[in-house]
């Protein structure tokens, strides 16, 4: 029997997802002559090579691939093993990690933390906030417990829990205010300044509009609802922000506000877990908590 350990995968996990000795190193809190030495102990032990060493960067191996495959499920099970520990200990506690969509982040996350501080004492929040698909995939990998973003995700393997609807707000410059509110077809021949690639905002507010995310039109991008605002405000356009963002958003701008009159946009908030997690019981609590902290914000209901 080879003798591996969850050092070995983890190790190898890291430099296989990160594709560099040093970065790899940098990630795990280790030296890279270090990581080194593990990854070299590992090929020992198989006997064959996991990585093809370049100047710049590695190359995975046929069966590095397959190795790295195999090596995601088994820290997967352990990291479940790990969450089946801490539910024999009653209440929730320990470290929870968990991401959050930038849309999102900036108007609940105090509010989530605070609330969960108190409801439960000896847990500890980790967040992290980046897109949706880097979240889904940090989520599938283990990587994190739950994930706080736009519905639906249509994933078979994760579990989705509706939090809060909320709808989207035209701003435009205050000149405009008293001008009619522009149907999608307008909006498509204006100035609409969008958030970059990546952003699941950015294509709810194209599929408004009926503009496709081909569309070669040159339209101006920023990377926060807050550079939207403040490029409105500048004169450079308009854009659609969600309800929740606006008291935040438009603080100390001359921007002006405006809801549309029918076929509103709108998006779903909600938590994501993975089918398989043995917390599903407690994250469903921490859900129905999320669902009470969202639905109290401007510019929210329930699903």
């Amino acid at each position: 029997m080879i003798n591996f350990t969850i050092k070995h995968f983890r190790y190898f996990d890291a430099l296989a997802r990160i594709g560099h000795f040093g970065r790899a190193a940098e990630a795990c809190a280790i030296s890279q002559p270090a990581l080194s030495a593990q990854i070299k102990e590992l090929e020992t032990l198989l006997g064959a090579p996991l990585v093809e060493r370049t100047a710049r960067k590695i190359r995975l191996t046929t069966l590095g691939e397959e190795f790295h495959i195999r090596a995601r499920k088994i820290l997967s099970d352990v990291e479940e093993i790990s969450e089946l520990a801490r539910l024999a200990g009653g209440p929730i506690k320990g470290t929870l990690r968990m991401g959050i969509i930038p849309t999102v982040a900036p108007y609940l996350l105090t509010a989530i933390i605070h609330r969960l501080s108190i409801e439960f004492p000896d847990l500890e929040i980790h967040p992290r906030e980046t897109v949706t698909q880097s979240l889904i995939d940090d989520l599938q990998q283990s990587r994190l417990d739950f994930v706080v973003a736009a519905l639906p995700i249509s994933e078979p393997s994760l579990r989705e829990f509706a939090l809060f609807d909320e709808e989207f707000v035209l701003v435009r410059a205050q000149k405009d205010a008293a001008q009619p509110v522009p149907s999608p077809d307008r909006l498509q021949q204006m100035k609409l300044l969008l958030l970059e690639e990546g952003h699941c905002f950015r294509d709810q507010a194209l599929s408004f509009c009926d503009i496709s995310k081909s569309d070669p039109t040159l339209r101006m991008e920023g990377t926060s609802l807050s550079t939207l605002v403040q490029m409105v405000n500048a004169g450079l356009g308009l854009t659609l922000i969600p309800e929740m963002a606006v008291p935040l958003e438009t603080n100390g701008t001359t921007v002006s506000v405006a809801k549309f009159a029918k076929n509103t946009p709108k998006r779903t908030i909600g938590m994501i877990w993975r089918k398989t997690n043995p917390l599903e019981t407690q994250l469903m609590e921490l859900g129905s908590i999320l669902r009470q902290l969202g639905q109290a914000r401007p510019g929210t209901r329930a699903p």
